[in-house]
């Protein structure tokens, strides 16, 4: 997910996509932890995708506090 598209999307959305990639990632772990995935970079890439949506929620709120 490019940091992009999480510049236009509003706050409410992005805090939904947190917590839907969080509770991907811990299935993805939890799956490769019983019998290994198919492509064991889809955990290191959903890892960055949680990254740049918690940079963006920071950087909203740092905006707002300097308001």
């Amino acid at each position: 997910m490019k940091a992009a598209i999480l510049i236009d999307t509003p706050e409410n959305e992005l805090l939904e996509m947190l917590t839907s990639e969080k509770e991907k990632l811990a299935k993805m772990k939890m799956s490769h932890e019983v019998s290994p995935l198919e492509n064991p970079k889809l955990i290191t890439f959903t890892r960055k995708v949680i990254a740049r949506i918690k940079t963006e929620i920071s950087r909203r709120k740092i905006e707002a506090d300097n308001k």
